[in-house]
């Protein structure tokens, strides 16, 4: 596994990479309040198998890519960064990978981007349509489940300071909580100490409200969406509801007992949908 970085206009981008050049690519979208690292094990698996991995600490998260204010991380410019990363490293076509924002970002590229893919697996989050019904559902858990959001869009730094906790070491006290590897759970809080990271990462709900996105196109490209039982952010209804929104192959597994960092808590059966996924859409 390697650490490099790629310049995409004034942004740079750092990425961790494996699996040989000429392999069959593969991108990684990770989550919040993550980075690149919660894909460690999916690189390391799918990079023996000859795929050409590549997972970017994403705008925000990467510090030559945090630009000021709110409106640069709004959902047209995410999406902008994946397809100018593919067009930076020569794939024509990729697998895309995402987990909690980037699932929605993957979504995103899948459903304007369709001829970019071969495949999309998301991981957590369903369809922004799906997430948005649930959420717009009289009576139902989503809009409870989402409440954690209005704090981080809220004005000031109340985001921040719930996550920074009062010795700052509140997203440490997260991964620990839930069973993250302490190696882990120590570079992804490391990524947010850094100057300006955790309010990029913030300013992703604070451009684009994730359970008010409408108007989404349906998705063609095969895809696998992979959800757990335990995800205290994403309800059962939202992720029943995504293939509502799918017109290609579509696969649904969920994982009982497993909480919402599936990459990293439940990487190897996680790793074994996207080997089946890869294989079966050549």
């Amino acid at each position: 596994m390697e650490k490099t970085e790629v310049s995409l206009g004034e942004l740079t981008f750092r990425m961790l990479t494996a699996g040989p050049h000429d392999g069959r690519p593969v991108v990684f979208l990770h989550g919040f309040p993550q980075s690149a690292g919660e894909w460690r094990a999916q690189l390391a698996t799918l990079g023996e198998a000859g795929f050409r991995c590549v997972a970017p600490d994403q705008r925000g998260y990467s510090p030559g890519a945090r630009p000021e204010g709110i409106e640069p991380y709004g959902i047209d410019h995410l999406v902008a960064d994946v397809i100018d990363l593919c067009d930076a490293l020569g794939f024509d076509t990729i697998d895309l990978v995402g987990h909690d924002w980037g699932a929605i970002v993957a979504w995103m590229v899948a459903a304007r981007h369709p001829d970019r893919l071969r495949t999309l697996t998301a991981v957590s989050v369903p369809h922004p349509e799906a997430f948005a019904d649930a959420y717009a559902e009289p009576g139902g858990r989503q809009h409870e489940m989402s409440s954690y959001i209005d704090v981080f869009r809220s004005p000031g730094d109340a985001g921040e300071r719930m996550l920074q906790g009062d010795d700052g070491q509140g997203i440490r006290r997260l991964f620990d909580a839930v069973g993250l590897e302490p190696h882990s759970a120590a570079e992804h809080a490391a990524v947010h100490a850094e100057p300006g990271a955790l309010t990029g990462g913030l300013n992703w709900y604070r451009a684009t409200h994730p359970t008010l996105m409408r108007d989404v196109p349906h998705v063609a490209v095969p895809t696998l969406f992979v959800w757990s039982t335990l995800d205290p952010a994403i309800s059962r209804e939202a992720a029943e509801g995504c293939g509502h929104y799918m017109t290609g192959p579509f696969r649904f597994e969920v994982l009982e007992g497993v909480d919402h960092w599936i990459p990293e808590l439940a990487a190897d059966q996680l790793n074994g949908f996207l080997l089946e996924h890869l294989a079966a859409h050549p």
